[in-house]
């Protein structure tokens, strides 16, 4: 089995923008592509998952995501960082288009993208990450058996003064992506 960093991608991986639906509002954070570069070479699977609500809210098509995730893909190639995967779910369960207005097993706070990257890629879940901004990031990786980490990007600055109002707790806060994987790699090496 291998380890994996499952990572958001919304104040994670990517500025954080609201609903987005085109490559054109995407701005990758400069350090993430050495984040995944470095996962890469120690052999670890990087894995995003992320709820993509604006489907099920009528904002943006599943055929608008996909593509938009595509064009992601290929700008983090161009700068030798790869995804080994790729999540995200589509459901809202107050959402206005009928055929993703329900909840999900997928849809972060649950762990079903975890769940199932673990399956489909052969995942030690007790060995991996989960990087995120938002309490329903943490939530997700607690429920998968992950270790998480929090990242003040994105959202990350409000979420860590969350924390203990809500009685959750992170293994690890840290300021970005890169400096999470830098911290967990050092921990699993040492």
């Amino acid at each position: 089995m291998k380890r994996a960093v499952f990572l958001d991608r919304d104040g994670t991986l990517i500025q954080e923008r609201g609903y987005i639906c085109s490559f054109q509002q995407v701005e990758i954070f400069p350090f993430a592509a050495e984040a995944l570069r470095r996962l890469r070479a120690k052999g670890i699977c990087a894995v995003m998952v992320t709820n993509q609500s604006a489907v099920a809210r009528g904002i943006c098509s599943l055929e608008e995501v996909e593509t938009l995730h595509n064009q992601l893909q290929s700008a983090l190639a161009a700068d030798s960082a790869f995804l080994d995967a790729l999540y995200y779910c589509p459901f809202h369960p107050r959402g206005k288009v009928v055929e993703f207005a329900k909840d999900s097993p997928w849809r972060k706070p649950a762990p079903g993208m975890l769940l199932q990257a673990s399956a489909d890629l052969n995942l030690d879940l007790s060995q991996s990450l989960m990087v995120g901004d938002k309490l329903s990031d943490l939530a997700a990786g607690k429920a998968a058996g992950c270790r998480t980490a929090l990242v003040r990007t994105g959202c990350g600055c409000k979420t860590e003064n969350e924390l203990l109002e809500y009685g959750l707790s992170a293994d690890m806060i840290a300021d970005n992506l890169l400096q999470a994987v830098t911290i967990w790699l050092d921990g699993v090496e040492g």
